[in-house]
């Protein structure tokens, strides 16, 4: 151990020499090489990377969304504690990075000049594991983060759902990747085909499917 210390203190000195943007590759770097031997390589919170805000985007198919009195909330908590949660993100051919949860912390780090400038325009993150990249697989890990919080628009959450249907993805297979029971997977197909099926028609407000009351328990019969 006495060695590894020598060693450590010898590298934490090379690093403190280095300037900004050199400092923050390094560590990096240190981090994505111990996450490689770490016990914990599986779970992708053993290693938070800090990358440019810039190379950070929201994917297209979040069906969470904040209000603004929790947005606001949300960025005093991250002014005052801190951040407490990485932005969980998968980093695509350009090696950029989406968003698959953590889209209003990503938000918050960059549109509150106070947060973006305390973390100079970085943002902390961390990448899901490989085996998730494909779309479909990224719009479940996203649903179940969302749902896990109990956060999730049942119109977006339809239309996700016929969007998986599309993708050749089975109701078994859907009701296991989004936590669902074969109940309300078909509950979220019906609603997207009334909206399908009404799209050129003239309804009511009340027929509107944004009017309906959005919660887990919806049930169009009712």
């Amino acid at each position: 151990m006495e060695t590894i210390k020598t060693h450590l203190n010898n590298l934490i000195d090379l690093i403190k020499s280095l300037d900004f943007n050199e400092k923050i590759e390094a560590i990096n770097n240190i981090k994505l090489e111990l996450h490689k031997i770490s016990p914990f390589k599986n779970e992708p919170v053993d290693c938070v990377l800090w990358v440019k805000n810039e190379n950070v985007y929201a994917n297209d198919y979040n069906p969470n969304s904040v209000a603004p009195p929790e947005m606001k909330l949300l960025h005093i908590s991250i002014l005052e504690d801190g951040y407490t949660q990485p932005i969980v993100s998968m980093i695509d051919e350009n090696g950029k990075r989406e968003v698959v949860d953590g889209f209003h912390r990503h938000r918050v780090g960059k549109e509150y000049d106070d947060i973006k400038n305390r973390v100079y325009s970085f943002l902390p993150v961390v990448a899901i594991n490989e085996n998730r990249k494909d779309k479909a697989d990224r719009i479940a890990s996203t649903i179940r983060h969302n749902r896990a919080r109990g956060k999730h628009k049942v119109t977006a959450m339809s239309d996700i759902v016929i969007d998986l249907k599309k993708r050749n993805w089975s109701d078994s297979k859907i009701g296991k990747e989004l936590g669902m029971d074969p109940d309300e997977v078909l509950r979220l197909s019906q609603i997207s085909g009334l909206s399908e099926m009404f799209n050129d028609q003239e309804f009511s407000l009340a027929w509107e499917i944004d009017s309906i009351n959005e919660t887990d328990n919806l049930d169009i019969n009712e």
